[in-house]
């Protein structure tokens, strides 16, 4: 088993990129996917964030109201310290678990992490590389704006929000840039799991090693 490593800023196209990898036969662990399962009803981080926050989070249908903690912690440093500690362990946990069901097998894994850079530290789950999505931020906001119907200063403060693509570049092992037609994405898909396959089949990893782009 391999395990990559794929982040990307909002707007990059990175869930695309997945679903892409999915079907050329990676396993994908969403740890968004994962982050909104930590927090549901009964579970023990459930109770932790209503508990900082009250009762003011709690949905009508007693989940947790995710726009309304986004907008509680999107200029508050402190609150978004305070959330990240009651969710991050429970997530990283939840991730490891999955990455142990795994095991064993000659399988590829996808790691969709899209705070992978921002989360810093070490390396956590054992990555054997590192993809990152890329696109130009002008395409980046016209997409947010235009595709999600976002409001441009929000889609603007959200890209300002996040690390910069130099960094994410930095810790890439390969870069796929996201600017052109799906047609052209596919082909750039190609290319990563060409190298992906490389990685399985000679055992060559480390994440930041800028191993190639697409």
């Amino acid at each position: 088993m391999i395990v990559i490593g794929l982040t990307g800023g909002i707007g990059s196209g990175k869930s695309t990129v997945a679903g892409m990898l999915v079907g050329r036969g990676a396993v994908l662990i969403d740890a968004d996917e994962v982050a909104r399962e930590v927090v549901e009803p009964g579970r023990a981080a459930y109770a932790k964030v209503v508990e900082r926050f009250g009762d003011d989070v709690v949905a009508p249908d007693g989940c947790l109201d995710r726009p309304a903690i986004a907008a509680i912690v999107f200029d508050d440093p402190r609150a978004l310290a305070d959330l990240n500690a009651i969710v991050h362990p429970e997530v990283r946990a939840e991730i490891a678990t999955r990455l142990a069901s795994q095991s064993g097998g000659d399988h590829v894994v996808v790691l969709d992490i899209p705070l992978l850079v921002e989360g810093g530290g070490p390396d956590r789950f054992g990555l054997t590389g590192v993809l990152v999505v890329d696109a130009p931020v002008d395409l980046v906001l016209e997409r947010l704006v235009n595709r999600r119907q976002m409001d441009r200063s929000d889609a603007e403060a959200r890209i300002t929000n996040q690390a910069g693509r130099h960094e994410r570049v930095a810790r890439a092992d390969f870069v796929i840039m996201n600017a052109g037609t799906l047609d052209e994405l596919e082909e750039k898909v190609t290319d990563a799991w060409a190298w992906i396959e490389r990685l399985r089949t000679e055992g060559v990893g480390g994440a930041g090693s800028g191993a190639g782009s697409s």
